[in-house]
């Protein structure tokens, strides 16, 4: 019983630093563009086609 006298501060902290990173993250335009990189991963941009 002594133990979650630390663990639960311990998880607390860390949920609260996931969340500022989740929050960080946001802020900073990471989910602007979810359809861009399926749509850059597919397309073709090979200048030489005879380099094969």
């Amino acid at each position: 019983m002594n133990m979650l006298v630390y663990l639960i501060p311990i998880a607390l902290f860390m949920g609260g630093l996931g969340l500022a990173a989740f929050l960080w993250s946001l802020k900073s335009g990471q989910y602007d563009d979810l359809e861009g990189a399926s749509w850059r991963v597919i397309a073709d941009d090979d200048t030489d086609p005879t380099a094969t």
